[in-house]
């Protein structure tokens, strides 16, 4: 049974495997800073930092924030270890089924192949790719902003939810 484990910092085992998680998963421009991680995972109430647990083991990472009208996921990944072995399907239908509002996640551009193949995971599991022309912001001083697209499960639509969704993603997530 898949489970979603907030963790705080104390929870010095999971925090750690989702710290190396995070780390192996992602390009250091596609995360913040892990001091900031830290402060945001221990104090900011709307964040959460959960262990993807199937029983008890830990298999993955997802972050999300759960602002008024959705949620945004910030960061999924399963351990690569377990890769291509369902569980992706299996975490995105129980988030779904537990979560009662849109859900929205950044994706990179279809221009390489784990990046379409990443799109059409998300199709299949219900979500819809919006193709308007989003940047991420960057998590450091100094980085460059990345190409992207919005992809959203639920009831929202790029026609008119595209400018407020945006700007409450960069708003909150990246303080732009």
């Amino acid at each position: 049974m898949i489970l979603f484990k907030r963790i705080y910092t104390k929870d010095e085992s999971l925090y750690m495997f989702m710290e190396d998680l995070m780390k192996a998963s992602f390009p250091v421009e596609e995360y913040r800073d892990l001091n900031e991680l830290r402060s945001y995972t221990d104090n900011k109430k709307h964040f959460y930092n959960n262990v993807i647990l199937d029983g008890d083991n830990p298999i993955g990472i997802i972050t999300f924030w759960d602002f008024d009208d959705f949620y945004y996921v910030e960061h999924f990944a399963i351990d690569s270890n377990l890769r291509n072995g369902g569980y992706g399907k299996k975490v995105m239908n129980a988030l779904s089924r537990n979560i009662e509002k849109p859900i929205v996640l950044e994706v990179e551009r279809p221009i390489e192949e784990m990046a379409e193949r990443r799109i059409n995971f998300y199709k299949r599991q219900g979500f819809n790719l919006w193709e308007n022309d989003y940047h991420q912001p960057p998590y450091r001083k100094g980085d460059d902003f990345l190409p992207m697209n919005l992809m959203v499960y639920g009831d929202l639509s790029a026609e008119k939810d595209y400018e407020q969704v945006k700007n409450k993603i960069h708003k909150e997530i990246y303080n732009t």
